[in-house]
């Protein structure tokens, strides 16, 4: 599966813990993300990663016609909901087109850990059938 990968300044050090702790799942997946996220977590898993430019730079919006190209399966992207971002609309725009296009999305850690364990248990393999 697909797997997009994408945090905001503030939750880049917690992406790259959690992706510490899953590494073992995620290394069996096909793993995107926005350059500076994509950087971070590389630094610190050894992960493949295929990386956009940085977001705000137009890697949401790459990621963005990934996924509605439906070339993303799941996508983690742990927001900072307490500092607005200069290039929030592209964020919003992200979350319409997983809802658009039925791609299952993480927006914090606790919901993040629920859809890797479900990928893990083969819970998303409905999304084979989908494309």
């Amino acid at each position: 599966m697909n797997i997009g990968l994408v945090a905001h300044d503030a939750k880049k050090k917690l992406m790259q813990n959690f992706c510490i702790a899953y590494r073992g799942i995620l290394s069996k997946h096909e793993l995107y993300a926005t350059g500076t996220t994509g950087r971070s977590i590389e630094e610190v898993t050894n992960l493949s990663i295929h990386k956009f430019l940085p977001g705000p730079l137009g890697g949401e919006q790459q990621l963005g016609a990934q996924i509605e190209h439906n070339n993303i399966d799941l996508l983690i992207f742990l927001r900072d909901p307490m500092n607005a971002q200069s290039h929030e609309p592209n964020v919003h725009e992200i979350v319409k087109l997983c809802d658009m296009h039925n791609i299952p999305i993480a927006t914090n850690l606790a919901t993040a850990e629920l859809l890797i364990k479900a990928l893990d248990r083969g819970d998303l393999e409905w999304r084979e059938f989908y494309k």
